[in-house]
């Protein structure tokens, strides 16, 4: 079904290349000495995981990342936590249950606030509070879930939220409608959940100015979906960088470190100078 599709996002440059940067050295610092700067935090009854770079200079950027539906957070993520230290970024890792990031109540996360709602009313303030990093340099990074978590929030803020990175986004999530997950509760069918996704919700005349996603084409669940993204994007005329094309484990955690390096690169860029 999307054989042209893949023709047309591998036929050469366009709006949608990306790039290919190399991350700087590693720092001196052990893997143990790195791990050490996340520090855990509860805010509102949920865990926050928190990197602070050990670097003379007090970052000037931080990155908000949205997990999975595995949970899986980066404090014990030596791959992204070198990332860090390396460019003096500081790191937020929120604990979202499996409510996938949108702007809709799910009562697995809260029976009245929506995720999209606590990350904006709460999680924004508490990385000011505590980093002295505001809008618009907070960086939103996400994988999987958390991907297309990422991708529905900074189109919906672009102007507080410019640079977006989204490693293996489930943009089709309606598809595990009916599957027995918080899902089912939170949409009234799998129509109303298409409805939600990020390729009908896009703003042509308010997006993200720093924008990246990538999928290994070996990821059967959720490539077609960011072909189709990648299609609507071009199509419309915006900005954006993309890997669809680097192959290196399919949906999973060994993926997500491959491009990991090319994900901060992209949030480097937005950097303030």
């Amino acid at each position: 079904m999307f054989k042209k599709l893949r023709q047309h996002l591998f036929s050469g440059p366009e709006t949608g290349v990306s790039t290919n940067v190399e991350p700087e050295p590693a720092a001196t610092l052990s893997d143990s000495e790195v791990l050490a700067c996340w520090k855990r935090h509860v805010t509102d009854g949920r865990n926050v995981e928190v990197f602070r770079p050990k670097n003379s200079v007090a970052p000037s950027q931080a990155v908000l990342f949205l997990h999975g539906h595995g949970r899986v957070m980066l404090n014990e993520n030596l791959h992204f936590s070198r990332l860090f230290q390396d460019h003096n970024l500081a790191a937020v890792c929120p604990d979202g249950q499996r409510s996938w990031w949108l702007d809709v109540l799910c009562e697995e996360f809260d029976s009245q606030r929506t995720p999209q709602q606590w990350l904006i009313e709460t999680i924004v303030p508490f990385i000011e509070t505590e980093l002295g990093i505001s809008c618009p340099n907070i960086a939103l990074l996400g994988v999987s879930m958390g991907g297309q978590g990422a991708l529905h929030l900074a189109y919906r803020y672009s102007s507080r939220f410019p640079a977006v990175a989204a490693i293996s986004p489930a943009v089709d999530f309606f598809q595990l409608y009916g599957s027995g997950l918080p899902l089912d509760q939170m949409f009234p069918d799998v129509e109303a959940a298409r409805q939600a996704s990020v390729v009908l919700n896009l703003q042509p005349l308010a997006w993200p100015r720093y924008q990246f996603f990538c999928c290994d084409p070996s990821d059967t669940e959720w490539f077609d979906g960011c072909a189709r993204l990648a299609m609507k994007l071009s199509s419309s005329g915006i900005m954006y960088e993309r890997d669809l094309e680097t192959s290196g484990g399919g949906h999973s955690w060994d993926y997500f470190n491959l491009m990991a390096p090319k994900a901060i690169s992209h949030i480097l860029r937005a950097a303030p100078q």
